[in-house]
Formats: C-alpha cells, sequence, structure tokens
C-alpha cells in the first residue's frame, strides 16, 4: 500500500504540472483526477510523524496559489499552481481529518 501512496504522488505532481503547461488538459476530468490522487495520497501516503509539516506545506501552498498578485507571475504558473492547490487540498483535508481523529482519542 505504501508504494501506491508513493507513486499517486509522484503522479499527481506531473499531472499538476503537465496540466499547467498544456491548455488543453485544463479540464473539469484533470481536477477530479487530481483531487482522487490527492486522497490516496492523504489516505496512504502521510504518516502521523509528518501531519505537522505536511499541513503546514500545504497551507503555504493554497496561500500562495489563490494570492492575488498570481497572474503576474504569468499564466502558466499560475496554471501549476492552480493543479498543485487542487492535489494537495484533498490531501489536506484528510490529514487533518486523521490528526483531529488521533486527537480526539486521547
Amino acid at each position: 500500500m505504501e508504494k501506491i501512496g508513493h507513486w499517486a504522488f509522484l503522479l499527481g505532481v506531473a499531472l499538476a504540472v503537465l496540466a499547467g503547461l498544456v491548455p488543453q488538459w485544463q479540464t473539469s476530468t484533470m481536477v477530479w483526477t487530481l483531487a482522487v490522487l490527492g486522497l490516496v495520497v492523504g489516505i496512504l501516503n502521510v504518516q502521523a510523524r509528518e501531519t505537522t509539516e505536511f499541513l503546514v506545506a500545504t497551507i503555504t501552498l493554497m496561500v500562495v496559489g489563490s494570492a492575488g498578485a498570481l497572474p503576474s507571475l504569468g499564466l502558466l504558473v499560475t496554471s501549476v499552481l492552480s493543479n498543485i492547490v487542487a492535489f494537495v487540498a484533498p490531501a489536506s483535508l484528510v490529514v487533518a481529518l486523521k490528526a483531529l481523529w488521533e486527537l480526539a482519542q486521547e
């Protein structure tokens, strides 16, 4: 199962970057694919000891991805970041829920 999470992460990042670079790939199907891969990563790939670092990284990515100054960086950079946010947001939701569950168990 650990290998599936690893490959889902690599595939998600690669698809996010490629879809950002190829405008024809910017479809709702791609966003759903990235979201599903993000869920798989959140469930299988992020261990309890990595929770804090993962959540801080995803918060940073989401803030940068939603910053108003981003269009000045260019459409390609904006598209890539939007796809990465679509990929990591579901993963961060799963990891945050797992962390809350662990806290509630204590």
